[in-house]
């Protein structure tokens, strides 16, 4: 009885995937052209620009401190309950969960993993990059500042960059990036760039980062959606192993190994005996050399010597069906002459 493999989600998934071998053309995978080189090297200059600002207590310090104490959520009180929850916005977990969802569906209808590992590295980028100066400026937050007027770095805070508005840049900047038309790119990208920035001046609202860490956050994201490009051989060569590592386990888990083909009935077996220029031993006089069995007849045969037609009488359960006949002579495979009556005298 045949029986198949039942498929669980993930072979259905990947299933889909391979009704397409190839990646679509319509889709455009972005390059480092010089246009985008010359922003990526303008943004990583503003960057610096503010580490530097901030790190020497200028008039940019200055100007967080004015914006902290003007107390914006004092002033707007009524917008209060919606920016709690437009905020959320720029939070890790809801954010890539939606569009992890998103550009899963992307892969599911598009006959690729690009999406899913895009978006991957993407955080993972920004998790080490923003991490890193997060912990490496410790800087603290309007809340639990010391000193007015200073900087408040290097007292181990860690909200220098806005982890908010940069992982709101590259979570929403990465649906732009990987949009299919130049028309949904820009407008991607314009609504990407005013929600981050929401993003970001919700929290100077809020009081939880300063005015320069929302424009540290911003660059940072930034840089990491221009240098994208850099990594898509990496992206390709993962999604090839990938694919590769699947097909592996879907052999180890289905696939059999082909069994040897049977020897065809009745062929000739030789049996061999060893000679003495082949450094064997002849048998001794008088012993049987030992035969091979002979080949069983398939089940499917009849057992004994096969017969011919012509030579098969038939045979029902009262004797035989020709009538008898005196006159002739049965033919034997000796007999070389007819015989036949003798005439004459």
């Amino acid at each position: 009885m045949r029986t198949e493999r039942n498929l669980t989600r993930l072979d259905r998934v990947f299933a889909r995937l391979d009704r397409e071998p190839e990646r679509p053309a319509h889709i455009d995978v972005s390059r480092m052209s010089r246009h985008r080189v010359v922003l990526f090297a303008a943004t990583l200059a503003f960057y610096l620009a503010i580490v530097w600002a901030v790190s020497i207590t200028s008039w940019l310090v200055r100007f967080d401190w004015q914006v902290m104490f003007f107390r914006p959520y004092q002033q707007w009180p009524e917008i209060h309950a919606f920016l709690d929850y437009y905020v959320v916005l720029g939070q890790r977990g809801p954010t890539a969960v939606m569009v992890t969802a998103w550009l899963g569906w992307r892969s599911w209808r598009q006959h690729t993993l690009r999406p899913l590992l895009t978006l991957g590295a993407s955080l993972l980028l920004l998790n080490i990059t923003v991490g890193a100066a997060k912990l490496g400026m410790g800087r603290l937050g309007p809340h639990y500042a010391i000193t007015i007027g200073s900087n408040e770095m290097g007292l181990g805070g860690d909200i220098f960059p806005s982890g908010h508005t940069a992982n709101a840049v590259v979570t929403w900047g990465i649906l732009a990036y990987l949009a299919s038309t130049p028309r949904a790119r820009r407008w991607l990208s314009a609504l990407s760039a005013v929600t981050s920035l929401g993003v970001g001046l919700t929290t100077v609202y809020l009081g939880t980062h300063w005015l320069s860490d929302v424009l540290l956050g911003w660059a940072a994201g930034l840089l990491i959606l221009l240098a994208l490009p850099w990594f898509e051989p990496l992206i390709a060569r993962a999604e090839a192993w990938i694919f590769a590592l699947r097909d592996r386990v879907r052999d180890l888990r289905g696939g059999t190994a082909p069994a040897p083909a049977p020897a065809p009935v009745g062929a000739p077996v030789m049996a061999t005996q060893p000679s003495p220029a082949d450094g064997g031993d002849l048998p001794a006089r008088g012993a049987t050399a030992s035969r091979p069995a002979p080949a069983r007849a398939p089940v499917h045969l009849a057992p004994g010597p096969h017969t011919a037609r012509s030579e098969r009488t038939p045979v029902t359960p009262v004797g035989s069906r020709r009538p008898p006949h005196a006159d002739r002579v049965a033919r034997t495979a000796t007999t070389t002459t007819s015989a036949r009556p003798l005439t004459g005298g």
